[in-house]
């Protein structure tokens, strides 16, 4: 049976964690310590006012940036009228501070808690883990500066990614799970798929022929650092510099392409993890992945729109990198053509060489992990179970294991295991020595297999960061013992 993920179901896990998980209310930090607030923001959408949730630093601003060495020290204060639990999504805490309902309390409305620990360099992100509340934005970028940083002579630019609806969070997670988001029977999806029809058994990875549902709900806007190219965020920018684009893809349902044009850029980094610099002129990603594009601006002190399209669909979204007195364009928010689909294959992540591997060792434990559901009845398990009903993955500290995610359903799950940082080594039925992430995108109808050495020992939540299938129960845990 599957069990919603809904914030009684989080109050209901919480209260049942073991107490050696818990964090105290207040834990009261050193005076260093940075603030941060979880509250809500208002932002205009498509020339209406919008009242969004945010995480904002001292300073009004959203996110944190952190310089080289600089602990994550925060105190976290909860501004809402409800319970919240932010999770730092692709650093790894100890287990007690990860941020996650089934090992820490809920945070209070005016209660404040404190985190301490070695932050991990590059960029990464923060949210809430109750999926109604990352819907409705309660999410920030969380950058971690190291000293390669500084001593690069590049500008550093945050792109952060939402989808948004003018409808209650709440309404949007239940129109996705009633399938009244999108019309699924008219577009002819909706059944699970035939095992036997699965391409990665015969090799192949092309989905050309096989229908998949890319989207389940049709958000009212897709938003680049809060705006839409009616109103984009144009950044100032050296004529001819050098960019770090720390792209964040922080929406809830939505896979995107990064599209700089005529401009080949390289792509240095997975999830805050350097990689062997791949170019092009196109990048993809899913919810919750991160990725780090160099880009050499035009030597003749043009502007450069960097566009973020929606797979499968004609929306898009961007920000504009103008040098002084550059003449920018404007561009519609709504392309001629549908964007093709990035969950048909994994040609980018086949490409992908991590600069640093995992070393050579011995695997001495292996998983096989079902991704399974349908749109009609809206449900998507972990081996044929919803959270509440999960049975945990076993490991043990110090093991190299090995996770492949077989994708028997026709929609695309990125994966997303807490507290590890994972290499990708296989992609269908080859091996590869590809990137390391902490979010994989496992197609429909193929398989992924992730290597990982298991950490501290405790639950480490293990899911689909598609916010509607996470609230229908495709959440387990990996649970490591010492």
């Amino acid at each position: 049976m599957t069990h919603p993920i809904s914030r009684r179901g989080f109050l209901a896990a919480s209260a049942a964690a073991s107490a050696a998980f818990l964090l105290p209310a207040r834990v009261w930090a050193a005076p260093s310590a940075t603030t941060l607030t979880a509250t809500t923001r208002t932002i205009e959408v498509a020339g209406r006012a919008a009242t969004v949730m945010g995480l904002v630093n001292a300073k009004g601003e959203p996110g944190l940036t952190l310089d080289p060495g600089q602990r994550f020290r925060v105190d976290l204060t909860n501004g809402l009228d409800g319970d919240t639990i932010i999770h730092w999504h692709g650093q790894i805490p100890p287990n007690a501070q990860d941020g996650v309902p089934n090992t820490s309390p809920m945070l209070r409305p005016g209660e404040t808690r404190s985190y301490d620990y070695a932050a991990r360099p590059g960029t990464f992100w923060m949210h809430s883990h109750i999926p109604a509340q990352e819907v409705g934005l309660l999410a920030a970028p969380l950058i971690v500066r190291s000293e390669a940083d500084l001593a690069a002579d590049r500008q550093e630019v945050v792109l952060f990614l939402h989808d948004f609806s003018f409808k209650p969070p709440e309404a949007v997670l239940r129109e996705v799970a009633g399938g009244t988001g999108m019309d699924h029977a008219a577009m002819g999806h909706g059944g699970a798929a035939d095992p036997k029809a699965m391409p990665e058994m015969s090799g192949m990875t092309d989905m050309a022929s096989m229908k998949m549902d890319l989207n389940d709900f049709e958000f009212d806007a897709y938003l680049a650092n809060d705006r839409t190219l009616d109103d984009p965020d144009v950044v100032r920018v050296e004529r001819g510099g050098r960019i770090l684009l720390r792209a964040v893809n922080a929406s809830s349902m939505t896979a995107f392409w990064i599209d700089i044009g005529a401009v080949r850029g390289r792509l240095v980094a997975t999830d805050g993890e350097a990689c062997v610099p791949h170019e092009a002129t196109r990048f993809g990603f899913a919810p919750g992945q991160r990725l780090d594009i160099e880009i050499d601006m035009p030597a003749d002190g043009s502007a450069l729109p960097v566009l973020c399209l929606r797979e499968g669909a004609p929306q898009r979204t961007g920000i504009i990198l103008a040098p002084a007195r550059a003449s920018i364009a404007r561009i519609a928010g709504t392309a001629d053509a549908q964007h093709p689909a990035f969950s048909r294959n994994l040609d980018q992540e086949t490409a992908l060489r991590a600069m640093t591997p995992l070393m050579q060792r011995e695997v001495i434990r292996r998983h096989n992990v079902m991704l399974d559901g349908s749109m009609m009845p809206y449900r998507w398990t972990i081996n044929g179970r919803g959270w509440g009903d999960h049975a945990p993955i076993p490991a043990r500290s110090g093991e190299r294991v090995e996770i492949t995610f077989h994708n028997m359903s026709m929609m695309a799950h990125p994966m997303h295991l807490h507290g590890h940082v994972f290499q990708v080594v296989g992609v269908g039925t080859r091996r590869i020595a590809g990137a390391l992430r902490d979010t994989v995108h496992v197609p429909p109808m193929n398989r992924v297999t992730i290597a990982f050495d298991a950490g501290e020992a405790a639950p480490w939540m293990l899911h689909c960061h598609h916010m509607g299938h996470l609230e229908t129960g495709m959440m387990t845990e990996l649970q490591v013992q010492a």
